[in-house]
């Protein structure tokens, strides 16, 4: 297993996550009001509306993974967000370093108690992922996919 380490998203890193997604299917799951391909502006802009932006370094300093938190409020809850991980990282426990991360952010920095997200149905990796690091189902919503057919939006919660 590679060793992954934590660290506060750096300008420089931008162009390197932006490249990420390969595809817009891909981007959509990552971040849904993105355009693919993904821009370091389209991360600038997020980023006016987000807290704790982090990035996952493999060994070697080699960015495998970012994210971020939004709507956060105090001692009621956070939501997790932009959740994107390199593809040679995928399936390398990069995605569960970058969420136990995200929710150690949340808990200590920003002192709430619960961590929210929204996955969409059709991701079923993540989905899996997500129950797997004890992420429980307590909403769906109706959202919209790439071609306009619809998709749940699984709304998840972890009590940290």
């Amino acid at each position: 297993m590679t060793d992954y380490q934590s660290r506060p998203l750096s300008p420089d890193d931008l162009d390197v996550i932006s490249g990420m997604p390969q595809h817009a299917g891909e981007l959509f799951y990552m971040y849904p009001k993105g355009v693919f391909p993904l821009t370091p502006e389209q991360i600038r802009e997020a980023l006016k509306t987000r807290l704790c932006p982090t990035v996952i370094t493999a060994e070697g300093g080699e960015i495998a993974a970012y994210a971020n938190l939004y709507d956060c409020v105090r001692e009621k809850e956070c939501w997790l967000g932009n959740v994107i991980v390199a593809p040679g990282y995928r399936g390398k426990g990069a995605s569960s370093y970058l969420i136990r991360t995200m929710m150690d952010k949340a808990k200590r920095e920003l002192g709430v108690p619960f961590l929210n997200l929204i996955c969409h149905n059709t991701n079923t990796p993540a989905l899996l992922l997500y129950a797997k690091l004890g992420f429980l189902p307590f909403d769906v919503s109706e959202k919209a996919g790439l071609d306009g057919k619809r998709l749940a939006g699984i709304h998840m919660r972890v009590s940290l």
